[in-house]
This record gives C-alpha cells, sequence and structure tokens, in this order.
C-alpha cells in the first residue's frame, strides 16, 4: 500500500502515533511511505524508520525551494499544506495511487477496502463534511459549478495516472492569486476549486468522522450512531480544528480512540 504524509519536523512524534495506528488496523502487509518535507533530516528519518516493520519502506521527498513561493500562508496553514497538491508532479511516476493521510488521523479499521476501490474514472476519492446550504455557500465563494461539493483535503485516495495529466502548478498558482482573500482553507478551497468535479465523494462517517459530524450524526434519528458503531464500522477518525485530544481543553467524544490507540504503543508496567 502507497502511502503520503507532508510534514515538517514538529509533527514527526504525531505521524509516529498515526503510524502505529497504521500498522495495528491498516491491513496492508507491506506500506510504502512517500513523506513531502521541507526540513526533515536524517535525524528524523531514522526516527520514522524506527517505527515500521521490516517490510515497510519510507522515501523523504525533499520539496524544492521556492515551488511554492507566494502562494498564501499563514501560521496555522503553512506553506506545507500546497504540497499534497502537487504530490502526482513530485512522486515516482511508476506509482499509479497512493493513499494521502493528515497525522492527526486515528486508523480503527482496514484501510484495504478505500485503497483497492475502483476510482470510476475520478480524479479522487475523499469526503465532504458540508450540507446542501455550504455547498452553495463555497459555490459562490469559489467560483464552482452547480453541485460540487466541498472536499475535506485530510483523507485523499489520489489516482495519479490521471492527476499527472491534470495538474499543473501554474493553474494552482493563477486560483490561488485570484482568490486570494477569499481563501479560508486554501489547499481544501484549492482542492475543491480546481478538482471536485473530477472527485468521487465518500461516506464520511467511514473514512472522514470529525467529532462535529459525530454529534450531528448520534442526534439524528434513525442514524444509531454511537461509539460502538463508530469502533466496529470507522476506518479513520480525523481530529479536525482545535483542540485536539493530546491538547489542553480537548472535550470531543472521539478522543476515546486516540487515547485507547495511544495506550497500546505505551509499555506494560512491571
Amino acid at each position: 500500500m502507497n502511502l503520503l504524509f507532508s510534514i515538517n519536523r514538529k509533527f514527526v512524534p504525531l505521524w509516529g502515533q498515526c503510524m502505529a495506528t497504521i500498522l495495528r488496523h491498516g491491513g496492508a502487509d507491506r506500506y510504502d511511505l512517500y513523506v513531502l518535507h521541507s526540513d526533515l533530516t536524517e535525524e528524523d528519518a531514522a526516527q520514522m524508520r524506527a517505527v515500521l516493520r521490516p517490510q515497510d519502506r519510507c522515501t523523504l521527498i525533499s520539496v524544492p525551494d521556492g515551488l511554492f513561493e507566494g502562494f498564501p500562508e499563514t501560521g496555522r496553514y503553512p506553506l506545507q499544506i500546497y504540497y499534497r497538491l502537487a504530490a502526482p508532479l513530485l512522486l515516482p511516476p511508476e506509482l499509479d495511487r497512493i493513499l494521502y493521510l493528515d497525522v492527526d488521523t486515528v486508523i480503527l479499521n482496514s484501510l484495504m477496502p478505500l485503497y483497492t476501490s475502483d476510482f470510476g474514472g475520478a480524479a479522487f476519492m475523499a469526503c465532504s463534511h458540508t450540507r446542501k446550504f455550504m455547498d452553495r455557500v463555497n459555490q459562490a465563494r469559489l467560483g464552482l459549478e452547480e453541485g460540487v461539493r466541498y472536499l475535506n483535503s485530510g483523507v485523499l485516495m489520489m489516482n495519479l495516472d490521471l492527476l499527472r495529466d491534470l495538474v499543473r502548478l501554474e493553474n494552482i498558482r493563477d486560483y490561488a492569486e485570484k482568490y486570494r482573500r477569499r481563501l479560508i482553507l486554501p489547499d481544501q478551497d484549492i482542492l475543491t476549486a480546481l478538482f471536485g468535479d473530477r472527485a468521487l465523494v465518500l461516506d464520511s462517517r467511514i473514512y472522514n468522522m470529525t467529532d462535529r459530524l459525530y454529534l450531528r450524526c448520534s442526534a439524528t434519528p434513525g442514524e444509531k450512531i454511537s461509539l460502538d458503531w463508530v469502533r466496529r464500522n470507522t476506518v479513520v477518525v480525523h481530529y479536525l480544528g482545535k483542540p485536539k485530544p493530546w491538547q489542553k481543553n480537548y472535550l470531543g467524544p472521539l478522543g476515546v480512540f486516540y487515547h485507547e490507540e495511544l495506550a497500546q504503543d505505551q509499555p506494560a508496567e512491571g
């Protein structure tokens, strides 16, 4: 299974926690990891490879300086968020598909059904957390065609063969510049605007479950969503926004899964 991450040095420990849940529940016999970065060191690389099994492989890909110069960025949204958009141009050409994951995710069940799914001509498989009203708001804000769903970029199944024909850095840069003042979540906004009409939208309860989505579903008559349901059915829990389970003042119901998984990585007391 090909996996893609995009991180800087401060996220290496969190990546390790995410990767531990993948190794435990992801379902693949072998993982080939590709990490897009601009500041990881050989020490970081050794620390990351120490997390993996002998059959797994981790390849660090340094993104060239200046590739995203001038793109909108903030303290919360550094230039690294754009790396995933350019991934089809940066990854080895022999790869035909790859699964991108944010590191603020926890894997509870096998990733194999998603990874082996038929794209059906789509460039991406992704989830959406917005309802019809907000989809219409985003269509107006970002100049989208009617019917295009607003995508979350935290879990992306990429059809690299197709995306290599679609992705152009100049198009990403031109769009970012044109809509600079309208961008709220820059990478998601651009992903949706340029490729939203080529995306296969997945069930967020399975592949991108968030605290907000859980609370909404559990309060909806007929949904019958519970924490036990999540444990049995959800593949990816995604801790969007702040605070997160490893930070102070977090009160979300899905934090139980983060702490359960973290406890499995702690050495037994003896």
